[in-house]
């Protein structure tokens, strides 16, 4: 069994996506951002940064308990674990790797950036604006690539996918209109959207 503690962001939707998708049991452990329980001993004791997601794996490699934060992390983690969602040929396999950094990396940190600088006090709208083109200017490549293949890194769903649609959600829930205008994007977002462990991910 694995316990699961996140919070509704996009890390944390990354996490529990990982989780149902590789049909992996955990329990779900909500943490209250803002309560401040990410900084609490118990929490720190797990992860010292301080930061949602983290799991607990009571059988880890081994058969010894693991404890792991990073969302990426734990996609790959959770992948490996399963034998799911990450392609063995090479090339494949490299395609992969690039469409989950590119997601997890770039997408999300960029995104987060944003969104933190317009829910300032007294946001300045050239640096918000900055990285809102920065972040369409990223959707726009992704909206180019969907519409030559199905999935992030080619015709099969991979832990790829999964990073990318949590960063997609987030933006679709609290600035849809920066997603505007990428019918691909749309296409793909809706048939991740429509899979049962998503749908229990992020209910």
């Amino acid at each position: 069994m694995i316990d699961l503690y996140a919070a509704g962001t996009s890390n944390g939707m990354r996490a529990r996506i990982a989780l149902e998708e590789c049909a992996l049991p955990y329990t779900f452990h909500p943490i209250a951002l803002d309560k401040g329980e990410h900084k609490s001993a118990a929490f720190l004791a797990m992860n010292p940064n301080g930061q949602i997601p983290v799991i607990v794996d009571r059988d880890g490699p081994g058969g010894k308990p693991l404890t792991l934060s990073q969302s990426t992390a734990i996609l790959i983690y959770c992948a490996e674990k399963s034998g799911k969602f990450m392609p063995r040929d090479g090339a494949a396999r490299a395609a992969m790797l690039q469409a989950l950094m590119n997601a997890s990396t770039d997408v999300t940190p960029i995104f987060g950036a944003c969104f933190a600088l317009a829910r300032a006090k007294d946001p300045h709208a050239p640096s918000v604006q900055v990285f809102k083109d920065r972040l369409r200017g990223l959707f726009k490549v992704w909206d180019d690539q969907l519409g030559t293949r199905t999935h992030c890194a080619g015709d099969e769903v991979t832990i790829a996918d999964f990073s990318l649609y949590a960063g997609y959600a987030r933006m679709m829930a609290v600035a849809p209109d920066m997603l505007e205008g990428f019918a691909n994007v749309a296409r793909w977002g809706q048939s991740m959207a429509a899979r049962p462990a998503i749908q229990r991910a992020t209910k």
